[in-house]
């Protein structure tokens, strides 16, 4: 007879490549049933969007085979996002993860790659919002061809637009037309604030923040007021657009946000018989992530359609997810998932003064 602990002695043999840990001990493996017929568990991740899923999937069917016998196995994956060490209950208290995408500069497709990050952590199952945290200059009603205005409920909060599986939040949605808005620090302060506790974001895994450029005024009340989860830096491979990144990256330090990783943009383009050229240089992005001692989570390719997409409220994520851009957000967003867990899991830091009375005990 095959016993229960024989199946999980089995699966001891399976360890998250990232969390270097076993499935077993991780306490990834759930609902083990076993009869004379089959095996069957589930094996449950940390991320609907886990880059190495269908990787512990195999490697789990392979060991559990050595044990079975004539009997069929049968594993289901499932995923329960864990939420964020770093998180504040007061604020968005029903939202798990908050992931802000940032830039030192502009012109760097910021934007475009907020939009479609959120996106692919949506179609890989995970509940996602999107704020567009970009006061004086939001993209995301364009992006996504929204025209409408969001409603308040019953409970005088704002109604997030639902767009492709999306809760999106944007100042483009309260501002009329093409008038700028012309505010001073308090009031962007004072709208940041309403859009991360008046908005009736409900349940996510993941909220997405698209910042403005630079280390003003929103990024200092983001990281103030937003239980920040991570943040993401985006860059282009040259030279001036790296050293705008690396003084992103030191803001978010300074303030004790996790770096979850550098994205390159616009890396290199693909001429008709598919040879890469890197039209602004090659591989800064990775080399800065070496430099500064953090994740590279991937490059995004130039392609014609994906302003296009964007300019025609589809992303690239949703009009071609086939396209070389499609699939480098998808694996992006793995990666920054994948980070993400990994964070997560590490707990709590212990306060500094407990710290500092257990060393002088």
């Amino acid at each position: 007879m095959l016993t229960e602990q024989e199946v999980l002695q089995a699966l001891k043999q399976v360890e998250d490549p990232d969390l270097k840990q076993d499935i077993v001990s991780l306490g990834f493996v759930k609902n083990l049933i076993m009869t004379d017929a089959e095996v069957k568990f589930s094996i449950q991740l940390t991320t609907p969007a886990c880059p190495v899923k269908e990787q512990l999937k195999e490697q789990s069917l392979q060991a559990v085979k050595l044990i079975a016998g004539n009997r069929v196995i049968k594993i289901d994956l499932t995923s329960d996002v864990k939420a964020s060490a770093h998180k504040k209950a007061a604020v968005l208290p029903q939202v798990k993860n908050v992931i802000a995408v940032a830039s030192g500069k502009g012109g760097v497709g910021k934007s475009t790659v907020a939009a479609n990050l959120a996106l692919a952590l949506q179609r890989s199952g995970a509940r996602v919002g999107l704020l567009d945290a970009d006061i004086y200059g939001p993209s995301m009603p364009l992006m996504f061809g929204i025209t409408a205005s969001p409603h308040v409920n019953e409970e005088q909060q704002i109604v997030p637009i639902e767009k492709h599986g999306l809760k999106i939040m944007s100042m483009g949605f309260l501002s009329k037309d093409d008038a700028p808005v012309i505010w001073r620090g308090p009031m962007v302060h004072g709208i940041i604030q309403q859009f991360l506790t008046k908005v009736a974001w409900g349940e996510l895994d993941y909220l997405v923040i698209d910042l403005p450029p630079g280390t003003g005024d929103a990024q200092l009340t983001l990281t103030q007021l937003a239980p920040l989860s991570g943040a993401v830096i985006v860059t282009t491979p040259q030279e001036v657009s790296l050293i705008d990144a690396r003084k992103g990256l030191k803001m978010f330090q300074k303030v004790n946000v996790p770096i979850l990783g550098i994205v390159e943009n616009m890396s290199y383009y693909l001429d008709s018989n598919g040879k890469r050229i890197a039209i602004f240089g090659a591989g800064g992005g990775e080399r800065t992530a070496r430099e500064l001692q953090v994740p590279f989570l991937g490059e995004i390719p130039i392609e014609p359609q994906v302003a296009a997409a964007g300019d025609q409220g589809e992303p690239i994520v949703i009009k071609i997810p086939d396209s070389a851009a499609g699939v480098a957000f998808k694996s992006v967003a793995g990666r920054v998932a994948q980070e993400l867990s990994i964070e997560n899991m590490k707990g709590p830091e212990l306060p500094s003064d407990f710290k500092l009375a257990w060393k002088t005990k």
